[in-house]
């Protein structure tokens, strides 16, 4: 070997030492990097006041949440109006949202995570689920990509084990380390239906029930409000349980999802529940069980209007006129406002499931009181 080919040789050390040290120092400073990270804040510089639109897209959907004229509302579910309280929990949560371990994985291990931008991910369920926040002029100003959630098993007597999510697999933007936040974020789903309002109408104070259409002819009646109930043609004897808990049902239903498109003249086979109610209030309510399924489609249209003037009670006293007007005033105060609220359900037709319905589908002979065995002789 020739002295110049030596000193090429020397130089060519030189550089790849250089080169590998400068890459130890690389990843030296990446491990620094995000030992430094653990307890910050990814969304400590988020305006919250400034968000205006919240995108959720993953491997299977995408649900987008917009202020629009002043209320917030589901874009894939025709602008309905949103669950207020959720988005206000997340926008509150998000920039306390602490960093409590750091990982630099490789990335073919990101899919194990769920952390595939949704975009480019093979499989659905390899997906990330893009959290993207805008501002009114449509300019992003946070995102992250929210992976698996961290389950924690707690002790439990019961042979179910008890998993609890603690956290979750983060990636933010233009950064290769995983992190892993102090809450598992529950509610950043990408399905619209979770993040509908769940606002429905309450047929309450309800003095005459009837049912008419598909597997139903029957009308119950009651004369005064905490009176018995019975069959309006005085036929049979009335189930009184059953009839309760058909009136009851009317003021405690809640629907699961909205069918966008679908109109009530559509319906196949129908049933129709027609409710009067003691404030002079009446609720349509038009029912169709949905296509292979055992959930029920349901519209809703409200009709009336309430007393204006309260009619004084049996032997009433003067001393307690002034408290019962008032307290007449309130209650038709808020029963307009949820009038005017349970008017506005008619533009939508919504999905429910049957069994939360299973006591206003009776016929009939369902509603009929079992007739009494005669006593044994000798008992």
């Amino acid at each position: 070997m020739n002295r110049k080919t030596f000193l090429i040789l020397i130089a060519l050390l030189v550089v790849l030492g250089g080169a590998g040290l400068a890459l130890f120092w690389q990843d030296l400073s990446a491990w620094r990097k995000a030992d430094v990270k653990i307890g910050s804040r990814i969304f400590d510089q988020l305006p919250v006041n400034d968000v205006a639109q919240i995108r959720l897209k993953d491997g299977k959907g995408e649900a987008t949440l917009a202020l629009k004229d002043g209320r917030w509302v589901v874009k894939q579910r025709g602008d309905y109006s949103a669950n207020v309280q959720e988005i206000g929990d997340l926008l509150l949560k998000l920039p306390d949202l602490k960093v409590v371990q750091t990982e630099n994985v490789g990335e073919a291990l990101l899919p194990r995570l769920n952390l595939l931008d949704p975009a480019k991910a093979d499989k659905a369920d390899n997906a990330a689920t893009l959290l993207e926040l805008s501002d009114k002029s449509g300019k992003v100003i946070g995102s992250a990509l929210l992976g698996r959630k961290v389950i924690k098993i707690e002790p439990s007597p019961l042979p179910i084990k008890q998993e609890i999510p603690v956290g979750r697999y983060v990636l933010t933007q233009g950064s290769p380390t995983v992190l892993v936040l102090s809450d598992a974020l529950k509610n950043a789903d990408a399905k619209p239906a979770q993040w509908l309002a769940r606002d429905f109408f309450k047929a309450e104070r309800i003095k005459s029930l009837t049912a008419s259409g598909e597997g139903a002819q029957w009308k119950i009646i009651r004369n005064e409000e905490y009176g018995q109930w019975k069959f309006a043609d005085g036929a049979g004897q009335l189930d009184g349980s059953a009839a309760t808990a058909a009136v009851n049902a009317l003021s405690s239903l809640a629907f699961s999802d909205l069918a966008l498109g679908l109109k009530t003249e559509n319906f196949d086979r129908p049933r129709t529940l027609v409710a009067e109610t003691f404030d002079n209030l009446t609720y349509a309510i038009k029912l169709a069980r949905k296509p292979d399924s055992a959930d029920y489609y349901l519209s809703v249209t409200v009709s009336g209007e309430p007393p204006r003037e309260r009619k004084p009670e049996a032997g009433e006293k003067t001393a307690d006129k002034e408290r019962l007007d008032k307290e007449f005033a309130e209650s038709r105060k808020k029963l307009d406002e949820r009038l005017k609220f349970e008017q506005g359900l008619a533009a939508w037709t919504y999905v429910i499931a049957g069994k939360v319905l299973e006591p206003l589908l009776k016929d009939r002979a369902q509603l009929t009181a079992a007739p009494r065995k005669p006593p044994v002789a000798g008992r």
